[in-house]
């Protein structure tokens, strides 16, 4: 019988096990084995920041198409609008706009050929449809029933369905667009209006949420009847929705509180299962997809009660080395103190004002435990979440240090010198440095290392500041980066357990940026500059050389806290910060990894 080498050669590797080299894509074949192996980048499913419609908008905004080719219709800015916006993946371009403006309207079909109808030109509910041609809408037959806040399904300005909304009351009609007229079909089995829909086709939709009250029914339209099948994991209205009515992304909405929501669920058919959450809560808001794999939601109304420009981007399966969005803080805060991983972190205290709060994150979700003994703003920290170290704050500037054991916070000796808006180093609460930071005389250059019982004064950085970014295990290796004094800074300094030297610099100058990672491979990202002023979502990965820039936060950020992997950049954890306003958002950054795998898999 011919071997595998006389029959393939060494087209394809042969060799015994996996290969510790193989580059992304290559396909080798692994004797001790006997399988053909390749290996490819691994994947998360996340959203991602993307541009911004030029208009913002909220008062439920209609959506179509997919996410590299959508329209945005609709909404109020306020007054009530009729601005449709195109997408090309890219960027948004205004194009023709509604023949009557309205808000609380839905749509269906794709960038070029879509229907929208009903809504609210105020006042009173609306019967109005209009067809997109990919240039311009014109008037067509009106609903037969009138109404606002439906849902929609379909592949074009030809088929569509409209189902749900309210009147004076909430609607369970559905009705069906043959490309002419709307014939009336057979209802939902729950009246319901602000529910999240879904589907291509007018044939096979989905309904999902909507009161009243706050409900979690689910149901799916299979082209004559509609099914009850299982319920939202969070029951909510307002919410957002695309893809099919076997495989679709519901987002965002609120619950009876009201509070915004950022809460994503997925749909795959059978039930609904939680995601990573959207950057920005909202509700109200936009969404255009093919499916639960790709999609976009943009617009709505902000936690704030704004309306939104924001646009963001869901991706099944982006390439590890990108930030994903998880669940947010239960307190929202800038310039605390954190210490931990992106499985286990620790935030504690912060601002605005000065606040005692600590919270742990056990890899899916922050709870809160107990207080810090001295409330404080601009402190630092190191350590991890079962063991960590808690120093220096404001108001003022503070000396008071405390140290965490799992589950209380015991006051220690205090640093020599009191300051705020230092950085931290360290893995343990036993062995950090406190490193820069502000006095009452301005920014210092003064350094301390921490031994477990008491701080001890350290040869200075080079460049005093205050802000900057730090990294590293323990009080013999680390380095900083960033900061401010009298201008912002992008000056990058090593420490080797006795001296500062610098090295090259970050490639953009902040202050306030998370950070983490060893002295070797580190990273840095967010931060901002009071001189533009601008917030970054900028994210630069350090090769024990130089700083390269890698994919940036979901959301822009300063003033925020942060974790870091324990070897090596490949992994950290941002929370809190000013984005504006002062957030809770939580990102997790996985770094750019690789699986072999059998060819067969």
């Amino acid at each position: 019988m011919a071997t595998y080498k006389d029959i393939v050669g060494t087209a394809v590797r042969n060799n015994a096990g996996n290969i510790p080299t193989a580059e992304t894509g290559q396909v080798f074949y692994d004797s001790t084995n006997v399988d053909f192996k390749y290996q490819f980048p691994n994947t998360l499913a996340s959203w991602r920041t993307a541009n911004s419609l030029n208009t913002a908008r909220k008062d439920t905004v209609a959506g179509a198409g997919i996410q590299t080719a959508a329209i945005i219709i609709g909404g109020s800015t306020p007054p009530v609008t009729g601005v449709t916006e195109s997408y090309d993946g890219t960027t948004f371009t205004e194009v023709a706009d509604l023949n009557t403006a309205r808000n609380a309207l839905a749509a269906a079909g794709t960038q070029t050929s879509a229907l929208a109808f009903g809504g609210e030109p105020v006042p009173g509910s609306g019967n109005k449809t209009e067809s997109w041609n990919g240039s311009s809408w014109t008037a067509a037959s009106t609903l037969g029933t009138a109404r606002k806040l439906a849902g929609g399904a379909g592949e074009d300005n030809e088929a569509a369905l409209a189902f749900g909304g309210y009147t004076t009351t909430n609607v369970a009609n559905t009705e069906s667009w043959n490309g002419s007229s709307w014939t009336e079909v057979a209802d939902l089995n729950t009246a319901r209006w602000g529910h999240g829909d879904a589907g291509k086709l007018y044939t096979a939709a989905l309904a999902f949420g909507g009161p009243p009250p706050t409900t979690a029914a689910t149901e799916q339209w299979n082209g004559s009847a509609w099914t009850e099948v299982a319920d939202l994991n969070t029951a909510r209205i307002s919410l957002s929705g695309f893809g099919t009515y076997t495989s679709a992304i519901g987002s965002g909405g609120y619950t009876s509180s009201p509070t915004k929501l950022a809460v994503a669920e997925l749909w795959n058919g059978t039930s609904w299962s939680e995601q990573n959450d959207l950057s920005t809560q909202r509700y109200q808001a936009a969404s255009a997809g093919a499916d639960s794999t790709s999609g976009l939601t943009a617009a709505g109304e902000a936690q704030g009660g704004g309306a939104l420009s924001a646009c963001e981007e869901w991706n099944a399966n982006q390439p590890v080395g990108a930030w994903a969005t998880v669940n947010a803080m239960n307190t929202g805060r800038i310039r605390a103190g954190g210490a931990g991983t992106k499985e286990n972190a620790l935030a504690f205290g912060g601002g605005p004002g000065a606040l005692a709060v600590t919270e742990v994150w056990d890899g899916s979700s922050w709870t809160e435990v107990a207080d810090l003994n001295t409330a404080r703003s601009n402190l630092t920290g190191s350590g991890t979440y079962t063991s960590a170290l808690a120093y220096g704050g404001s108001p003022g500037s503070k000396n008071e240090t405390e140290t965490w054991d799992g589950s209380s916070w015991t006051e220690v000796a205090n640093l020599n010198t009191a300051r705020h808006y230092l950085a931290g180093i360290g893995s343990t609460n036993t062995n950090a440095l406190a490193v820069t930071g502000n006095t009452p005389g301005g920014a210092t250059a003064d350094v301390e290392t921490w031994n477990g019982s008491s701080w001890t004064e350290v040869a200075n950085v080079s460049t005093a500041r205050l802000l900057p970014g730090a990294s590293g295990l323990n009080n013999t290796s680390g380095l900083i980066a960033g900061g401010v004094n009298g201008g912002i800074q992008a000056t990058t300094e090593l420490w080797n357990g006795s001296s500062w030297t610098e090295v090259n610099d970050l490639n953009t100058a902040r202050q306030g940026p998370g950070s983490g990672g060893i002295q070797t491979s580190a990273i840095i990202f967010g931060g901002n500059d009071p001189g533009s002023p601008g917030v970054f979502a900028n994210t630069e990965l350090w090769n024990g050389v130089s700083w390269v820039e890698s994919t940036d936060l979901n959301q822009v950020r300063g003033q925020g806290s942060s974790g870091g992997s324990e070897s090596s950049n490949a992994s950290a954890i941002s929370f809190g910060g000013d984005i504006p306003p002062t957030t809770g958002a939580t990102e997790e950054w996985s770094g750019s990894s690789n699986t072999i795998k059998v060819l067969t898999d």
